[in-house]
């Protein structure tokens, strides 16, 4: 059993869009939608569990069934903050699965994840253990924690950018959060899935990602996704995918 565990319960502030980002339209669809049709249209994925914000619960639901996203078994409640809104999909998950179920968490608002990373992320998972999704740091990374003054320069061929999904297989990762809540309740400074799971000494393995699949968070990402989901598109009429 493969399940895909969607956060969505973003407020959108950084958007400045007077809704969450994550139900803004590009191409007739809101983007968590055209997020959702990738675990939909994968062969491999066979249940998707939601946390929304509560207002929009409804509306996601009506989404879902206007655009036949059937893989979805539950929308729930989103917390105060994104892992919190990540334990709540996963307690849903875990409450109708397996331990060994194997769940690909993935932002709402990162939607062009490819098949193939969806594969390799289920392969990892299997072959070595709980995954992250990365692609290679490009630029010249500085290290300074004033940010005025430069401190370090770590070696660019040793950075890496986490992106998602992030996999586990479900049992594992259900533990490592009820044990993230005893020790730090309100998850301060646990910046995703993959700093939660290393920060309880546990490993996590590269996958390799698509640098296309960005998260979208700033108006400036939100036109970068309207162009990448253009060309996709025009790839499709024109044959050449």
């Amino acid at each position: 059993m493969n399940i895909a565990i969607i956060f969505a319960g973003g407020s959108g502030v950084r958007m400045g869009a007077g809704m969450p980002k994550q139900f803004l339209e590009i191409n007739g669809k809101p983007i968590i939608i055209h997020t959702l049709d990738n675990f939909q249209n994968s062969p491999s994925i066979d249940k998707i569990y939601i946390s929304c914000k509560k207002d929009y619960i409804t509306t996601l639901q009506d989404l879902t069934k206007r655009f036949a996203i059937t893989k979805v078994c539950g929308i729930v409640e989103g917390g105060s903050n994104g892992q919190d809104s990540i334990y709540r999909a996963l307690r849903a998950a875990d409450a109708e699965n397996d331990k060994d179920a194997i769940v690909l968490i993935h932002d709402g608002v990162r939607p062009f994840v490819s098949e193939e990373v969806i594969q390799k992320n289920i392969e990892c998972v299997k072959q070595h253990g709980s995954a992250v999704t990365c692609t290679s740091f490009f630029e010249t990374p500085i290290l300074s924690k004033g940010g005025e003054e430069v401190e370090e320069m770590p070696l660019k061929k040793e950075m890496f950018t986490a992106q998602a999904p992030q996999s586990f297989y479900l049992g594992e990762i259900m533990e490592a959060h009820k044990k993230m809540r005893e020790l730090n309740p309100d998850y301060v400074d646990i910046a995703d899935s993959c700093n939660l799971y290393k920060n309880l000494g546990k490993k996590m393995y590269i996958v390799e990602g698509n640098r296309g699949n960005i998260k979208v968070t700033t108006p400036e990402d939100f036109y970068i996704l309207r162009a990448l989901l253009q060309y996709r598109e025009n790839e499709q009429i024109l044959g050449l995918k």
